[in-house]
């Protein structure tokens, strides 16, 4: 039996930083996020009965023996525990998002698997369950799951999971300054700013308020609350990395310049733009809001607008309007 699921990145509006139970993978706070529509991962899962088996993984072509693939096999002994099967699994998997870059690979992909391996052990989850699931994978996979404008609560094991919420329309624009790998993963930073930063318990308390007041936004349909809200919440959460000993890699200064001229763009009218007319034209000024990743390549900011993509190195995602659990293709071996 091969299952396959396609599942996308989702970017933080109000970030996840932070575990209150490593096992379980459970927030400190809840977080909230936009679903994209581009950078895909597609897995597929493969069961074996023969007993001798190990499980694989071969990303993106490549046969992977390292940490990654512990994660995959101590992600699949879940599954298989909820499924009472012991048959071992080849994970096939293709990553469209630089991988490890801060562009939420491991979202989508924990996600993919979430849903392949499910239907290929033969379980009926719910999107609730496949959410909570997903979360053990990997946290910020939790909201992958609904697609959309999400919420991940916060709670015990069964109470944390993500669903859709009501937003107005919105679309974001990557900007990738630099697709290699982060220097430190997002879990050894975490463990770091939890144990040493002094400012993580006001990060707490402060998140956890603008989780709601981003929900209230979200169903008023306050873009430019939204915007605000955003930026404030990534500087903080930057703010609280510095604040960890040994001190951390700092934001990329263009990531910072990108923010500070979204920021000062907003407060001035738009200059004219030349087209192919007698008579200078104005373009209209998108409201706009932006946010960098927790260990910054990219630079992301979001727009209210239904243009049409712009040339690369930009990147133009419309929020994922699926709002359904990713789903999965049954085939027979």
């Amino acid at each position: 039996m091969t299952a396959t699921a396609v599942a996308h990145p989702n970017i933080a509006l109000v970030k996840y930083w932070g575990k209150a139970d490593a096992d379980l993978a459970l927030p400190a706070t809840g977080s909230v996020s936009m679903g994209l529509d581009v950078f895909p991962t597609t897995t597929s899962v493969t069961l074996d009965a023969d007993r001798e088996a190990r499980d694989t993984l071969t990303l993106n072509g490549r046969v992977v023996d390292d940490g990654a693939l512990v994660r995959v096999e101590r992600f699949l002994d879940l599954v298989r525990d909820l499924s009472g099967s012991d048959a071992r699994a080849a994970v096939v998997s293709e990553n469209t998002v630089p991988t490890g870059a801060g562009l939420a690979s491991s979202a989508s992909g924990f996600a993919a698997l979430a849903v392949a391996a499910a239907s290929a052990y033969g379980l009926d989850l719910s999107s609730r369950d496949l959410s909570r699931l997903a979360r053990r994978g990997s946290g910020s996979a939790t909201r992958s799951i609904p697609g959309g404008v999400a919420v991940w609560h916060a709670g015990d094991d069964e109470g944390s999971f993500a669903e859709t919420i009501p937003a107005p329309p919105m679309a974001m624009v990557v900007v990738t300054i630099d697709d290699g790998p982060k220097e430190i993963g997002s879990r050894e930073a975490m463990r770091r700013t939890i144990a040493t930063s002094p400012f993580y318990p006001a990060w707490v308390t402060s998140t956890t308020e603008t989780v709601q007041d981003m929900l209230a936004a979200c169903a008023a349909g306050d873009f430019t609350r939204i915007g605000e809200l955003t930026e404030s919440n990534a500087l903080r959460m930057h703010a609280t990395i510095e604040g960890a000993f040994p001190p951390d890699p700092l934001p990329e200064q263009p990531q910072r310049r990108g923010l500070r001229r979204r920021r000062r763009a907003a407060g001035r009218r738009p200059r004219g733009l030349r087209h192919r007319r007698r008579r200078p034209e104005r373009r209209r000024a998108l409201p706009a809001g932006g946010t960098v990743p927790a260990w910054p390549r990219p630079w992301t900011g979001s727009a209210r607008s239904s243009s049409p993509a712009p040339d690369q190195p930009l990147t133009w995602s419309a929020p994922n309007a699926r709002g359904t659990t990713p789903r999965a293709e049954e085939t027979t071996a």
